[in-house]
């Protein structure tokens, strides 16, 4: 923001938006803890049968390797990859040391993920009034006490805000200041929108829309037409426009993953063992937050970008792994023969009972969002 301190931004209704995102967080705290780690390419995860990259430090990203990947396929991008075990009982104390270095600041924080998390400075609690002084004091913060790195983006929404921490990754900084959104927007690459995977951007280059500016020359109606419900976001977002407010107390209402392929599947097998990595991983989110729930439901998007979802209900809570997989088998078998191909399957636990789960929503990712 130009000047942190305009009244004009609460004039027009602006608020001051922090994006805080740690850098390759899970291969960071390994890296931290183990020297021998250090500088070399790090994957957390499983490394053969159907395991799968979790996070890999950026030393491996420079290979291609990328969470959610197969870990047989990371290792063939990077034949010196070294696997280490997650330890998520270590990132949940990383992540609550963070956490409260942001409730110094400010009691509006709407944590994403064990390392990602939006605050609404506005009126921040330190007095200090600029945005960006607080987003830099608090990545020197996190630095000295947790011996890591975060990027921060700082902006008007939270939208220009997410986008803005991934601008100077890793260990940066972007602002971006009032009336300088739709300008940034537009300027970006469709891929970096949040929503627009492989195959929607493949879709959109037919239609000739590559860059934000390409988004924004579509009026709504057409939007509609070819992208139906996503219309209305996409249009909002090719002008920088984002309303939602920083939600400290979100209740959570399901916990789940989807994955997004590279390649489009419609086989039988290929669904199968796609199913059965989606189950182990959303479990293992399942069982860290201690989620309870009666729903298990099955999403699939189709070529067409159609969605469908399949679900069953329990009169008691799903009680273990083995009767999560059950149940998702078969809403996998019920729809089978698909229609058409599927870019996207996903499952999730819902109808959950309060209380009874932490309230800490694992990353989204391209490829793989648990949600």
């Amino acid at each position: 923001m130009a000047d942190d301190d305009d009244d004009g931004d609460e004039s027009q209704g602006l608020r001051k938006i922090i994006h805080v995102d740690m850098d390759a967080f899970f291969a960071s705290c390994e890296q931290r803890d183990n020297p021998e780690l250090r500088g070399k390419p790090v994957a957390v995860g499983g490394s053969g049968g159907r395991g799968v990259v979790a996070a890999a430090s950026y030393e491996a990203r420079k290979f291609g390797v990328r969470s959610a990947m197969p870990g047989v396929t990371a290792r063939r991008l990077c034949p010196d990859l070294i696997f280490v075990r997650h330890r998520f009982e270590v990132y949940k104390e990383v992540s609550q040391q963070i956490r409260a270095i942001f409730r110094d600041y400010t009691p509006h924080v709407e944590p994403l993920s064990l390392d990602e998390a939006y605050l609404d400075v506005t009126d921040d609690l330190k007095g200090i009034g600029s945005a960006t002084l607080i987003a830099e004091e608090i990545r020197r913060r996190i630095r000295e006490e947790t011996r890591l790195t975060a990027s921060a983006g700082v902006s008007y929404n939270k939208f220009l805000a997410k986008l803005a921490s991934d601008q100077n990754k890793p260990d940066g900084i972007c602002v971006i200041r009032p009336g300088e959104g739709a300008a940034f927007v537009q300027g970006l690459p469709i891929r970096r929108f949040h929503g627009v995977g492989p195959k929607g951007a493949e879709k959109m280059a037919r239609l000739g829309i590559e860059t934000g500016a390409d988004l924004a020359a579509k009026d709504l109606p057409w939007l509609r037409a070819h992208f139906g419900s996503m219309a209305d976001y996409l249009f909002r977002a090719a002008r920088g426009i984002d309303l939602r407010p920083v939600r400290a107390n979100r209740i959570r209402k399901s916990v789940g993953g989807e994955r997004t392929f590279s390649e489009d599947i419609s086989s039988g097998p290929a669904l199968r063992d796609t199913l059965e990595t989606i189950i182990d991983i959303v479990w293992e989110s399942i069982e860290r937050t201690q989620a309870r729930g009666r729903t298990v439901t099955l999403k699939m998007k189709y070529t067409d970008f159609q969605i469908t979802t399949r679900a069953k209900s329990l009169a008691a809570p799903v009680p273990d792994k083995a009767t999560f997989a059950g149940i998702a088998r078969t809403l996998l078998d019920e729809s089978l023969p698909l229609p058409l191909p599927i870019r996207l399957m996903g499952l999730t636990l819902s109808n959950l009972d309060r209380g009874d789960v932490a309230q800490e929503k694992p990353r989204n990712d391209p490829q793989l969002s648990l949600l």
